[in-house]
């Protein structure tokens, strides 16, 4: 089986645009649709026809361009089951554990409320890549609407379990200030500090940093590391839960 090929762009402001094309069927995927013409225009460019959009939430910038891709491609659209009236166009509904086969390649839906309440990513885990949108950004995830922290950090806790390789592609590019806020949380950590710097040479020259890795994130996302002990002391918060100390960052970085 040939690897999957994948095309990244910006839709929007700073949407992530993804697509991901099986090359021996020619089936191709949006990973949602924030803007159809952006998304028509990069599969043109590759010659690629869209057969599917796999929806993760529903925000506007995630589902506007479901119904003109839709009426352009006859595409299918997946989406989360607990979203299921609010996805246009929406084909076929699932939800956490299902799993599905798109040219071949399976593709298992983890659900992660936080922020909305039925978000899902999608995991393609023979081809080690997670599709998080916006549950888990590079250094960062997802402003918390319609879920409590505590629901966020069991969610990102089902992210941190695979396997440290996996290729994770998110649905903004909000790494530059992600990776300022990160240093006020953890300022003692070297792999953070180095991280930032190349994140900001790569801002500079207007570079994406669409992939990361969930080693990466693990080494220096403050998101997932709530039980660090030098954050826990920097935050002065060592004897309080995990989730607490993930809702003080998030609470942060609100603000930040």
């Amino acid at each position: 089986m040939k690897p999957l090929e994948l095309e990244i762009f910006i839709c929007r402001s700073d949407n992530y645009g993804v697509l991901v094309h099986d090359p021996e069927t020619g089936s191709t995927a949006s990973i949602d649709a924030p803007d159809a013409n952006a998304i028509l225009k990069a599969a043109t460019r590759r010659g690629w026809t869209l057969s599917h959009i796999l929806t993760t939430h529903h925000h506007t910038d995630h589902v506007e361009g479901n119904l003109a891709l839709k009426e352009q491609f006859g595409c299918e659209i997946i989406g989360p089951i607990n979203e299921a009236v609010a996805i246009p166009g929406l084909d076929r509904a699932v939800g956490d554990g299902d799993t599905f086969e798109f040219a071949g390649h399976t593709v298992n839906v983890i659900e992660t409320p936080g922020h909305t309440a039925g978000h899902v990513c999608y995991h393609f885990a023979d081809d080690k890549l997670l599709f998080a949108a916006d549950t888990l950004f590079a250094l960062g995830c997802g402003r918390l609407f319609e879920r409590i922290p505590a629901d966020m950090w069991a969610s990102l806790q089902k992210l941190a379990v695979l396997p440290d390789e996996t290729a994770i592609y998110f649905g903004h590019e909000y790494t530059l200030s992600n990776a300022r806020f990160a240093l006020t949380i953890d300022p003692d950590n070297e792999r953070l500090k180095a991280r930032a710097a190349d994140i900001e040479a790569l801002r500079a020259e207007g570079k994406f940093t669409i992939p990361t890795t969930l080693a990466l994130e693990k080494e220096t996302n403050p998101f997932l590391r709530a039980a660090d002990p030098s954050i826990r002391r920097h935050l002065l918060m060592e004897s309080r839960s995990n989730e607490e100390v993930f809702a003080e960052i998030r609470k942060r970085k609100d603000n930040f």
